[in-house]
């Protein structure tokens, strides 16, 4: 979560040093959104099947290795395909490393476990601009990637140590290669057309490519609900919650990618601030995350988690609408204060009544799949926002070097933003049922032979429940 947005941050000194266009700085962030959205279900699928903790730090060390190849890396075309091969590590650990903490707590205390997990995940994130400015003013982005090896080797070492093995016992042992493939390829095609179509219009290749990727997508749903494996499950759909969750997750996040490539950009671009200032311009999103995710967990628990995801998207609508102000030599307390403050009052209002509302709408032992599936959604939706949003916004080539172009298309792209984010309070609104999870009572049988309840689950696999809703 660090790495992937302090490398938002260094992308000017990495297109300076390259001599690269936007849309090779683009490519830099989607090589490996790429690949951690299309194989982000097979890690959750491999983690229920091989174990969650194996799948956890086999990631580890791949993200570690790729990350070294980042650092090293001689043109923007290494960059990339080092990227790329980052995402598969991500797409390994990610999902596994919220299904370890699904499955490690019962259903009464996993909200407020979530609840933590997001904010950290939430930190992470929002310390990166401030870790990756700092590194690239005293040294060079190239630390960005570097950094990661003794993290991982720590993550790794705690891991091992620490952490319970599980999985899920009925999951195939084989893998949905079809549906990885067609996937692969849908969003591939789909990230290609729409970077291309910004920066040498809608012609015929693009538009070829941009079909080919449609056609791909249309071929993944019709291979996953045929196969006798598939990587989602077509039954998790029919849960009416799992399904707007995953429709608000896509709109709210495509508007939080968008975000994250172009506020920081505009600070520097726009703004004139250096790379360490834009970073430290993040900072009150860190510390809203710290304080109120965890306790944002805990309220949907009470309370369901409806009213949340209908209010904090107006929040972080609102805050990206602050950041319309921002312009050269922007003050920073303010113009950019109360802008990131609201933008991130409303993420940590969102993110971890989001999460929980996905992962109690399905079984227990499906949690590592459906964690999967949220986060390709997020991921996807990412990856879709950096590459169509410029070509949306009328940015191409240099004009990330020309304040009063990027300017202009900053405003139309925090629009366009601002609209996603309404649209996910909307669906939240409307669509999804005020569910508060419960644990079920203990079965008689279960007593009488002296199995342990899931309260104290064993560490080798958790104990299933059954989640039933409360209407509100």
């Amino acid at each position: 979560m660090l790495d992937a947005t302090a490398v938002n941050v260094a992308l000017g000194r990495i297109g300076a040093d390259f001599d690269a266009d936007l849309a090779a700085l683009q490519w830099t962030l989607n090589g490996y959104s790429l690949t951690l959205a299309s194989f982000i279900l097979l890690g959750g699928s491999l983690a229920d099947r091989f174990g969650r903790r194996r799948m956890f730090v086999i990631g580890a060390a791949w993200f570690a290795l790729s990350s070294a190849l980042c650092g090293l890396a001689p043109d923007v075309a290494t960059l990339v395909a080092a990227r790329a091969l980052q995402g598969v590590g991500g797409a390994l650990l990610t999902p596994a490393g919220l299904a370890i903490i699904a499955s490690s707590f019962s259903a009464e205390d996993r909200p407020r476990a979530i609840g933590a997990w997001s904010g950290f995940s939430g930190i992470a994130g929002a310390i990166g601009p401030l870790i990756g400015g700092w590194l690239v003013d005293v040294w060079s982005w190239r630390l960005i990637f570097l950094v990661n090896l003794p993290l991982a080797a720590a993550v790794i070492a705690i891991a091992l140590r620490h952490v319970p093995e599980s999985r899920d016992p009925r999951a195939s042992h084989r893998l949905d290669v079809p549906g990885t493939v067609s996937g692969a390829v849908g969003l591939a095609g789909l990230t290609w057309a729409s970077i291309a179509a910004g920066e040498r219009g809608v012609d015929a290749l693009v538009t070829a490519i941009g079909a080919l990727g449609v056609l791909a997508l249309v071929a993944f749903v019709l291979v996953e609900r045929r196969s006798p494996h598939p990587l989602v499950p077509p039954a998790l759909f029919r849960s009416r919650q799992f399904t707007v969750a995953n429709l608000f997750t896509f709109a709210v996040y495509t508007a939080i990618g968008g975000v994250f490539f172009l506020l920081i950009l505009a600070l520097q671009v726009v703004a004139g601030y250096s790379p360490l200032t834009a970073g430290m311009s993040m900072l009150p999103v860190t510390a809203i995350m710290l304080v109120l995710s965890p306790r944002s967990g805990a309220l949907a628990q009470r309370i369901g988690p409806k009213l949340q995801l209908s209010v904090g998207p107006l929040a972080a609508a609102l805050g990206l609408l602050l950041t319309l102000r921002i312009g050269p030599g922007a003050s920073y307390t303010t113009v950019v204060l109360p802008a990131v403050a609201l933008f991130g009052f409303g993420l940590a209002v969102l993110v971890a009544p989001l999460t929980a509302s996905v992962l109690a709408a399905v079984p227990t032992e499906h949690v590592g799949v459906a964690s999967a599936v949220n986060n390709a959604v997020a991921r996807a939706a990412a990856l879709l926002a950096v590459a169509a949003l410029p070509a949306i916004a009328g940015l191409s080539g240099e004009d990330y070097r020309s304040p009063a172009a990027f300017a202009a298309g900053y405003r139309v792209a925090m629009l366009v933003n601002a609209g996603l984010l309404l649209t996910g309070g909307m669906l939240a609104s409307i669509g999804m049922r005020n569910e508060v999870p419960q644990v079920a009572a203990e079965p008689e049988a279960a007593r009488e032979e002296g199995v342990k309840h899931a309260y104290s689950c064993p560490l080798d696999g958790p104990r299933l429940e059954t989640i039933q809703p409360a209407q509100s």
